[in-house]
């Protein structure tokens, strides 16, 4: 069975962005909250644009959209921790995503959540968390591109991952 192939024709092709925006949409990924800050000034972001940067010094990549209150408080902080979802985790994800109205420190309510090197909070039961500090930020277009050096790991049980795709949540297909 092959496979089809659906190309759009001037007449009918929706602008470039958009096409774009439906495209990522197909692409499924891990589900990560990114927090910064304490106390009161507590706040966060979901993400799904988490990557690996390197193992010599351990480093990630977080992608953050430069009109967020996120991406000020990390200008402010300069750490932050992500936070790898479990399946479980997919009403935190929601609440992290901005689509229920939540901002800053509500949006922690219901989960505990502790510290390690740089103050940034982790969520205790996380798949898990890499507590960082903030390297360099560069800005393109829409959002900044953020090299976090990592200080410090945690490590939880092993549990299936939440996933993203299509807008939706979810966890994967059990082995056969």
């Amino acid at each position: 069975m092959g496979i089809a192939i659906r190309h759009l024709s001037l007449a009918e092709a929706q602008p470039l962005q958009q096409l774009f925006r439906s495209a990522m949409r197909d692409l499924a990924g891990g589900v990560s909250i990114v927090t910064i800050g304490t106390g009161a000034g507590r706040t966060g972001l979901t993400a799904t644009s988490v990557s690996s940067l390197s193992v010599e010094p351990p480093a990630l990549i977080v992608c953050v959209n430069r009109s967020s209150s996120s991406f000020a408080a990390l200008n402010r902080h300069g750490a932050f921790a992500v936070n790898i979802l479990e399946a479980r985790h997919a009403a935190l994800a929601e609440r992290f995503s901005g689509r229920g109205g939540l901002k800053g420190e509500a949006r922690y309510a219901g989960a505990s959540w502790t510290r390690l090197v740089t103050g940034a909070p982790i969520l205790e039961g996380a798949l898990a968390a890499f507590d960082c500090e903030v390297e360099e930020m560069i800005e393109r277009h829409s959002h900044a591109i953020v090299i976090g050096r990592v200080a410090a790991v945690q490590l939880s049980d092993e549990a299936e991952p939440l996933l993203y795709r299509r807008g939706g949540y979810g966890a994967l297909a059990p082995k056969r």
